[in-house]
């Protein structure tokens, strides 16, 4: 476990979203620690490793040591792991692999364009604006809707259904909802203000069913003005993913500024015994 001081610490020297201890222990449901720099959360067999350092520069191989040193320590079967850069010997093991860039927007710089201002100010002619610390039916309802018509991928439906719980119990979790004028939820975003620096944009969705131009844009107009006053300097808009969604934030005037990659990994082959109490 960490202390209230440590958490307070790694909460100050935060630039990705993953640090956040609040965000990654109600959606893993795991343990947090701080091992040497590093943060990582530890539940049943598995463990996530944060391989963005907090106080030094990212380096391959001291991370490849390091890793190597909480795979003995705590022994795992699995591992998820994030980083600048995986080493390639683990690489070679992974049976998920992912690339990409966080997106990031530096609020100083997010004045909204002429056309975005007119998407925004028609947008708030049929919606109204909440900042909510709960979520409700309503919002299950659009996440069912969402992942049923879009099908994300496993990982992506598992978080959206885990934001009730997070936003119910995070300290500094907020749902940002979007109501049209039958009181219908046409959109909603989830944010994080834990870190000292920056506000995150952890994951939302839009209504088909409910659909209102300029919902999202409405929303992320509405986070700004939030980050202007928790007094952060960024904000960080999750990863590219697609052609669509980098599209949206580049839009806004976010930017790809730090490479991500992700790698899940078996470390032990199941024992007899681990099959026989599976049964």
């Amino acid at each position: 476990m960490i202390t209230a001081e440590e958490e307070k610490d790694i909460l100050s020297r935060a630039y990705i979203p993953e640090h956040s201890v609040d965000l990654m222990t109600c959606v893993s449901g795991g343990e947090p620690f701080l091992i040497e720099n590093y943060f990582c959360i530890r539940k049943g067999d598995g463990i996530i490793v944060v391989g963005y350092p907090l106080q030094c520069d990212f380096a391959v191989n001291e991370f490849q040591a390091v890793f190597d040193r909480i795979a003995e320590r705590f022994r795992p079967k699995y591992a998820s792991l994030i980083a600048p850069e995986l080493p390639l010997s683990l690489v070679a093991s992974c049976s998920e692999r992912e690339i990409d860039h966080y997106y990031t927007l530096d609020i100083h710089k997010a004045a909204a364009r002429s056309g975005l201002r007119r998407i925004i100010n028609k947008a708030r002619g049929g919606l109204s604006v909440e900042r909510s610390p709960r979520m409700g039916e309503e919002h299950h309802k659009l996440t069912l809707e969402f992942i049923e018509r879009v099908k994300p991928p496993p990982r992506v439906s598992q978080l959206l259904l885990r934001m009730p719980e997070y936003v119910g119990h995070g300290r500094h979790a907020l749902a940002l909802n979007a109501w049209d004028k039958r009181e219908n939820l046409a959109a909603f975003y989830i944010i994080d203000l834990a870190p000292k620096d920056f506000s995150t944009y952890v994951i939302g969705c839009y209504s088909e069913k409910h659909y209102t131009p300029g919902a999202s844009d409405l929303l992320l107009f509405e986070l700004i003005q939030i980050s202007m006053e928790y007094g952060k300097r960024y904000i960080h808009l999750g990863l590219g993913v697609n052609q669509g969604i980098q599209q949206f934030k580049k839009k806004w005037g976010g930017s790809p500024t730090r490479k991500y990659e992700m790698g899940e990994l078996a470390l032990r082959k199941p024992s007899i015994l681990d099959a026989i109490r599976a049964k």
